[in-house]
């Protein structure tokens, strides 16, 4: 309603001063066209600022949610792993009853994303910030999964009647790693700096390494005695969970470069990455 009552008043004047001729009362209508012009000018600065400012609020909203989530999720995994190490069945019963918690978070934040991209229509390194937390949000939601997995295996291991069981030292040093790799990304996201990216790719080759040097463990523990099949099973869906985690942690640190860098990194090896942020 503004801007048509500007632009009425606008071609009103104009129109009037192309009618009259050059007297006193023409000079006056070019002098009352020129101040409207600026003030109209003053006031689309003024409009344009604010829009600027509740944009960069409700980002920053977001922003803080997805901080939150990732909080609760950081959680997740660690209550998942001690439930299994210390035989804590009722702990493990907490982590699948607050997964909840994670999937109503998710979709909170998404509404909120959406209803940004449809009010403010942002573009450039703004829409690039927008789908970095659109993604990051996905990915924390697949790990809070994966962490109530890991909580069910644990119960399935030790309330039933087992000879064996899970080797811990293994699954404790993939799971120390996965969990560090999820912190860098969310603070390289929180302060969105690359530079612990990099460390997190590094450790994500570690963790794989890991992971395949204990399925290769299992497997013979397996063929030597048939009675320890049960638990290697349990003990492959747990760590194969956690290698899991520490790939949704590499898409964090991904959409992070992305959305600094402008670049998509997601199919690049490490080389190539360093290369793009060097």
């Amino acid at each position: 309603m503004v801007y048509l009552q500007k632009d009425l008043q606008i071609f009103y004047c104009l129109g009037r001063v192309t009618e009259l001729k050059h007297t006193q009362k023409t000079r006056q209508y070019s002098y009352y066209c020129h101040k409207m012009l600026l003030k109209f000018k003053f006031l689309e600065n003024i409009m344009a600022e604010h829009i600027y400012k509740q944009f960069d609020s409700d980002l920053g909203d977001v922003r803080t949610k997805v901080l939150e989530m990732g909080t609760i999720v950081e959680e997740q995994i660690s209550n998942s792993v001690l439930s299994m190490v210390e035989s804590d069945t009722k702990l493990a019963g907490e982590v699948i009853t607050r997964d909840s918690e994670v999937n109503s978070l998710e979709s909170v934040i998404n509404e909120d994303i959406s209803l940004i991209i449809a009010k403010r229509s942002p573009t450039a390194g703004d829409l690039r910030n927008v789908l970095m937390m659109f993604r990051i949000i996905t990915d924390l939601e697949r790990i809070g999964d994966e962490a109530a997995k890991i909580a069910k295996a644990t119960i399935r291991i030790f309330e039933s009647d087992r000879m064996s069981k899970p080797r811990f030292k293994e699954i404790k040093s993939i799971a120390a790693n996965v969990q560090s790799m999820l912190k860098s990304s969310l603070n390289a996201f929180a302060r969105l700096d690359t530079e612990d990216t990099i460390n997190v790719l590094k450790k994500d080759e570690e963790v794989d390494d890991d992971y395949r040097s204990f399925m290769r463990q299992l497997v013979t523990f397996m063929l030597e005695d048939p009675r320890t099949i049960s638990m290697s099973l349990e003990s492959m869906f747990i760590a194969k969970s956690l290698e899991r985690i520490g790939d949704h942690a590499v898409n964090i640190s991904q959409s992070v470069i992305y959305t600094v860098k402008g670049k998509d990194v997601r199919h690049s090896s490490l080389k190539e990455i360093k290369k793009e942020l060097s």
